[in-house]
């Protein structure tokens, strides 16, 4: 039997482990639906099936798609993904009941990390929510901290604010990838939260 050359056998290695670390990612399917629409799970399903969204919307994103800017003035794919994970920050940071803490400088993260970090924020917030009803919604309270000064918001602008947002700045991602010459899986069925394989 004939060996495999060495270049071979290390790219079927690295192409292996590319492949567990996207099954380790949350969001390649919507969860299963809760059995009731408790105001939290509604919350919960609305983080999902962004998740769902940004996956594949992130999803064999190359570094020319993460370069590409709708306008000179505009921000880039790499840029808006940025945006969406402190997004995703705030609203896990409020659904663990702590303050969002504004800092001037954040640290510049490869885009597989903060793929990840994105997805993994919007499980755990979703978890957070899960089950809960609508005295508990009431006790969370978005509160921005920079340095000594606070604002303080009810959860109502965590919906139409945080999480919208994602929504609207994942489908800029889509819309970018698609004009840049690498359109997202035709396969991605939105309503149904799962992508044929």
């Amino acid at each position: 039997m004939k060996k495999l050359p060495y270049f071979l056998i290390v790219f079927i290695f690295m192409l292996n482990t590319i492949k567990a670390q996207e099954s380790d990612l949350p969001y390649k399917e919507i969860p299963p639906y809760p059995t009731d629409y408790a105001s939290g799970n509604l919350v919960a399903r609305m983080i999902d099936g962004l998740g769902y969204r940004y996956y594949w919307a992130t999803e064999g994103l190359t570094e020319q798609d993460l370069g590409h800017k709708p306008s000179e003035e505009g921000r880039s794919a790499m840029q808006t993904l940025d945006h969406i994970y402190s997004l995703s920050h705030s609203i896990l940071m409020t659904n663990k009941g702590e303050h969002i803490i504004r800092e001037d400088d954040s640290p510049d993260y490869s885009f597989d990390e903060l793929r990840k970090m994105t997805l993994e924020n919007f499980k755990e917030a979703s978890d957070l929510v899960l089950g809960k009803d609508i005295e508990d919604l009431e006790q969370l309270t978005i509160v921005f901290q920079q340095g000594e000064n606070q604002s303080e918001f009810p959860y109502w602008n965590m919906i139409n604010g945080m999480i919208t947002d994602c929504i609207h700045h994942t489908g800029q991602i889509v819309l970018m990838r698609r004009s840049s010459g690498n359109p997202q899986n035709p396969n991605v069925n939105v309503f149904l939260g799962k992508t044929k394989e």
